[in-house]
């Protein structure tokens, strides 16, 4: 359905707030069927999806997050690069992130993490590349309109190339692979999208926090909290981009 009239389709706004298209229901609805059939079975959870809000399958906990279109402008307008992003929590906040996975639903590159035991890239173990340029942020990621891209504007300057991929998820991840050098979300955006990426930046040695460098993990994981982000791929980037922000102010 990406790129087509048919996937942009329009219904009522979702519980995150957004407009939902026929590709974000048609999507939601195979991970509602999944996770029907697991509770079925007995398994007993709750589920917080961007479109369908916060439903009960027996339990508050585990809390599984649903975005079942990550990047839903791409995929609206046939920009391949979009992804599914879960990830399940035994608490309310991003740091209870106990285990997730992005799914690139263009390219089937799974990308999956597990608090305490590490992180995978399609099924290899993950871990992040090291820096080949140690002057300067060689690539930048950044997710941003353009009236927000100039908070990064310090962040631009001391960079080689940008790229804006329109995915916060496999932004992230890609962060956690070390193909970006530092990521940057100089716009206030929902923590619910990062959750699983953020555990995979975790598990990998990287670093997360907002522009003002307060840690992501203790904001809780709803529907409406947002945050501006900071991530490097490692502790060494992360205190660079952060020096070169505050060096700016």
């Amino acid at each position: 359905m990406a790129g087509t009239e048919a996937g942009r389709r329009q219904y009522e706004v979702g519980a995150g707030g957004d407009t939902t298209m026929e590709v974000d229901r048609v999507a939601e609805s195979i991970v509602l069927a999944e996770l029907t059939a697991l509770s079925e079975r007995g398994v007993r959870f709750s589920l917080l999806s961007e479109e369908s809000g916060r439903l009960n399958f027996g339990a508050e906990y585990p809390l599984v997050l649903a975005d079942p279109v990550d990047g839903s402008l791409n995929a609206k307008q046939g920009v391949p690069l979009f992804a599914v992003m879960l990830a399940v929590l035994d608490g309310p906040t991003v740091g209870d992130t106990s285990a997730g996975t992005v799914l690139n639903l263009t390219t089937g590159e799974e990308w999956s993490a597990i608090r305490g035991e590490g992180a995978w890239r399609s099924g290899r173990p993950l871990r992040a590349l090291p820096r080949s340029e140690p002057r300067h942020i060689q690539l930048l990621g950044l997710e941003s309109t353009p009236r927000a891209v100039t908070m990064a504007l310090p962040l631009v300057e001391n960079s080689t190339k940008i790229r804006i991929l329109g995915s916060m998820a496999i932004s992230l991840a890609l962060t956690a692979a070390g193909g970006f050098d530092v990521f940057c979300a100089p716009m206030p955006v929902r923590v619910f999208d990062t959750a699983a990426s953020l555990l995979l930046l975790d598990q990998t040695g990287g670093v997360a926090t907002d522009m003002e460098g307060a840690p992501l993990g203790r904001l809780p994981c709803t529907l409406d909290v947002r945050s501006t982000v900071l991530c490097g791929a490692s502790k060494e980037l992360h205190a660079e981009a952060l020096a070169i922000l505050e060096s700016a102010k």
